[in-house]
């Protein structure tokens, strides 16, 4: 790691960033910037785009590559850089801050409060990240954070009491997307959790104490209440609305336009403006490498369990019963991790299951 130059007056920070063109650098400032950034103009303030799919691109030679400082950039003395960093026109870095090697922050993009950000993170055109509350932000690896994207700010729960600790934990290559937001957690004891390889479209939003886990993709306003937990491989349609402490749970798919007011177990789809349970996601499973085998068993199993032939199948409860007594469908691990899935559904600090339609006699 380095240390920073500030672009900045000792006496304070110019009210206005265009100000520091019209007020020339100390002659000491501007020696100890040349010298550091001598190569600098041959670097652009922005990385190059991949023309191909429209992504920046990290360069991994970030050893080799000097760093670079728009001068317009308000970079506070005592942020930490790592090797490579660049830095565009009219950014701001806060005290606490530390970028990690090859971060690249487009122009007009800003990092506040206690953030660390991991190597080769890239914040587009007017992003934001952190906030000067008490807690942090982390950031791992390999993030993007689109254009505008508000991430690790203050809560919007009205139970939360200023001064209070919240955090934010991001892992490795998110990719973030234009005016998502992402806040802090709404007390000490909680944390916002968001983990590698999610791919979360325009304008979504995730409120605090969320968790999300691995490679889930969230359609443009996807909408994800406080409290929310989402397991890995989950997908949503555009303009879906969780409500707070639902449970989503693995590869399962909701569509576009619901509300979800409920929890949906692993491996479903529910869709509908009160979303309700519309089968096993087996697009989805399909696409995921899950055997035909499985999937037929697991098609046994819901239709046992959810769509039962007669009225004197008994309750869910009693359904779910023979499913685990069943010598055959109980011996797949798929079906097992179902089962747990949907009797944890009901537990006593869960919101029940999604609303399912009654088949019986079809």
């Amino acid at each position: 790691m380095v240390d920073l130059v500030a672009f900045s007056r000792r006496g304070g920070m110019p009210s206005v960033p265009g100000s520091i063109f019209r007020r020339p650098l100390s002659l000491a400032l501007r020696g100890l910037t040349f010298r550091r950034f001598s190569s600098s103009s041959s670097l652009p303030c922005f990385p190059e785009e991949d023309k191909q799919n429209g992504t920046a691109k990290r360069d991994p030679s970030h050893h080799n590559r000097p760093s670079f400082i728009h001068p317009s950039a308000i970079v506070h003395p005592n942020a930490i850089l790592g090797q490579g960093v660049s830095i565009g026109p009219f950014c701001t870095i806060g005290p606490s801050v530390k970028l990690g090697n090859a971060c690249q922050l487009y122009p007009g993009s800003h990092v506040f409060g206690n953030t660390e950000f991991g190597d080769n993170c890239i914040l587009m055109i007017g992003a934001v990240v952190g906030d000067d509350l008490p807690g942090h932000t982390v950031i791992g690896c390999n993030n993007t954070i689109g254009h505008h994207a508000v991430i690790g700010t203050k809560c919007q729960d009205m139970k939360y009491k200023p001064g209070t600790e919240c955090f934010l934990e991001i892992g490795a290559n998110n990719e973030i997307r234009e005016h998502t937001s992402i806040h802090r957690s709404s007390k000490p004891s909680e944390i916002t959790v968001i983990g590698d390889s999610n791919l979360i479209m325009g304008s979504c939003h995730i409120a605090h104490d969320c968790k999300v886990g691995n490679n889930n993709i969230f359609a443009n306003n996807t909408l994800l209440a406080g409290h929310v937990v989402v397991e890995d491989y989950v997908h949503t349609a555009g303009a879906i609305v969780v409500h707070q402490c639902c449970h989503i749970g693995s590869f399962s798919f909701l569509g576009g336009g619901s509300v979800v007011s409920q929890d949906v177990p692993k491996y479903m789809m529910v869709s509908g403006e009160r979303a309700e349970l519309r089968g096993l996601n087996l697009e989805g499973l399909r696409r995921r490498g899950f055997p035909v085998t499985e999937i037929r068993s697991l098609r046994a199993a819901y239709r046992k369990i959810f769509m039962p032939s007669n009225a004197n199948s008994g309750s869910i409860e009693d359904r779910l019963d023979r499913v685990e007594q069943d010598e055959e469908l109980v011996l797949v691990p798929a079906v097992r991790s179902m089962l747990e899935s949907i009797r944890d559904c009901f537990a006593e600090d869960r919101r029940g299951i999604c609303k399912f339609r009654s088949w019986m006699g079809t």
